[in-house]
């Protein structure tokens, strides 16, 4: 088994996690910035908790990048451009660019999620 580099493997367990609300959400989260690079296709990725009862408000982006959420555990309802639906671990959601999203943890037990952000050039869909 080859060993991965320092710095290009991270865990929830290894993270230093902040807590704050997110996009005027109802309560707070806890998320640690595993990477961020200025100027690369790839701007960020979040680790992120949300608490039963907590949730990262309705908001829209710009149109020059799109974010993914990864549920890695718990379960909890996304909103994605007017379109409510279940989230379930395994679930990849992909927030294009210019669109409108949230997602709340109604459930009973902490939901854990990655959140990619990356440069998009595309436009726009209707």
């Amino acid at each position: 088994m080859s060993s991965v580099p320092r710095g290009l493997r991270f865990g929830f367990d290894r993270c230093a996690f902040e807590r704050g609300r997110a996009h005027d959400g109802t309560r707070e989260i806890s998320f640690a910035r595993v990477l961020e690079r200025e100027g690369a296709p790839l701007r960020f990725m979040d680790l992120v908790t949300v608490p039963p009862g907590a949730d990262i408000g309705l908001h829209t982006h710009a149109s020059d990048n799109e974010e993914i959420y990864v549920i890695v555990s718990g379960t909890g309802r996304m909103t994605l451009d007017g379109e409510e639906f279940q989230v379930n671990p395994g679930d990849v959601v992909v927030n294009r660019p210019g669109g409108t999203h949230g997602l709340q943890n109604g459930s009973g037990e902490e939901m854990r999620i990655v959140v990619i952000e990356v440069r998009s050039t595309l436009e726009r869909v209707p």
